[in-house]
C-alpha cells in the first residue's frame, strides 16, 4: 500500500495514494495511525484501509509522515574511493556510522525547499532510501529521503558532524511510503538523482541498493542498541550517488530523486 499525507480539511491527513488519486483518512495523520496500528498489532495497511474515505480525490502528496526521530547511516554504498578530497568510500568496521539526523523541525516534503548553509560552500544532496520503522525497529514500510550535507564543514573537523547535517530544511522525505510488503526486494532498487540549474542537468547518477554494505535489518539493530527509538522513526541508511564538489547546490537548483516502484521526490534549494 502507498501511504502518506495530504491536506485536507486545512489539516495535515494520512491518505491511501492510489494512480495520482488519494482516499483521505478522517481524523488521522500517519503518526497517529502508525501509533493506532502499533497499540492494537493491527497490520498498517489494513487497518487504513478499514478507515479510509470510500471515494478519492486529486491531490499532491505532502510530507508522508512527520517524524519523531531521523537516524542516518554514512559511508554503507560501494561507492569508491574519496572525490575531490571528501571522503566517500565505505567503512568496512564491524559497527556502522549510525548519527542522528533530527527531527520533524529540520523535514521537507516534495516541493518544499531543501536547505543550503550559508557558512558553506559544498552543500549536496544524498540520495537515499529511508526505511519507516514502528515499535521496537520493526520495518514498516519505505520511502525516498534527501540526507542533505555540508561536506566541507564535515570535512573540515569530524566533531562537526552535526553542524554539517543538522539544519533546516536538510532532510527531504517523500513522496510516498511504500509498505514492506509492497518491496519484495529492498536490496534490487534502483535510485537516481538529478541537479538542475536554470533548466540544465548540473548533475545526475545512478546508484543500486544492491551495492549496500550493511543490510537494513542490521543498521536497525545497532541503531536500536541502548537506543529505543520510537516507532514512527524514520532510517536514512545511506547513499551510494556522491554529487562533486564543482556540482554543489546553489539557490534555485532542482534536486530530483527517483525510486522505481515508490515515486519521485523534487525539491528546490534554498540557503538557510
Amino acid at each position: 500500500m502507498r501511504l502518506g499525507q495530504l491536506k485536507w480539511n486545512n489539516t495535515v491527513t494520512a491518505a491511501i495514494f492510489e494512480n495520482g488519486h488519494a482516499r483521505p483518512v478522517p481524523e488521522y495523520n500517519l503518526y497517529d495511525l502508525i501509533m493506532r496500528s502499533e497499540k492494537e498489532h493491527v497490520d498498517l495497511a489494513v487497518l487504513a484501509g478499514g478507515l479510509a474515505a470510500p471515494h478519492s480525490q486529486a491531490a499532491p502528496p505532502i510530507i508522508p509522515i512527520t517524524p519523531r526521530e531521523v537516524w542516518a547511516c554514512d559511508r554503507n554504498y560501494e561507492v569508491g574511493s574519496a572525490i575531490g578530497g571528501f571522503q566517500a568510500s565505505v567503512d568496512r568496521a564491524e559497527r556502522p556510522e549510525i548519527f542522528f539526523k533530527g527531527t520533524a523541525r529540520v523535514c521537507v516534503g516534495p516541493g518544499q525547499s531543501i536547505g543550503i548553509r550559508s557558512d558553506s560552500r559544498f552543500t549536496a544532496p544524498e540520495p537515499e532510501l529511508a526505511v519507516v520503522l514502528g515499535g521496537k525497529g520493526r520495518m514498516i514500510g519505505y520511502t525516498i529521503g534527501n540526507d542533505v550535507s555540508a561536506w566541507d564543514i564535515e570535512s573540515e573537523n569530524p566533531l562537526y558532524l552535526t553542524q554539517s547535517k543538522t539544519f533546516s530544511g536538510c532532510c527531504a522525505l517523500g513522496p510516498v511510503i511504500v509498505t514492506a510488503d509492497e518491496i519484495p526486494d529492498p536490496y534490487a532498487l534502483e535510485i537516481s538523482c538529478r541537479v538542475e540549474r536554470a533548466g540544465k542537468a548540473v548533475f545526475s547518477g545512478e546508484a543500486s541498493t544492491s551495492a549496500v554494505h550493511r543490510r537494513f535489518d542490521t543498521l536497525v539493530e545497532f541503531l536500536l542498541r541502548g537506543n529505543p527509538v520510537p516507532a514512527g522513526s524514520v532510517l536514512l541508511t545511506g547513499t551510494g550517488i556522491i554529487v562533486p564538489p564543482e556540482a554543489a547546490l546553489a539557490p534555485g537548483d532542482l534536486v530530483t530523486i527517483r525510486v522505481p516502484g515508490i515515486g519521485v521526490l523534487s525539491n528546490t534549494a534554498a540557503l538557510v
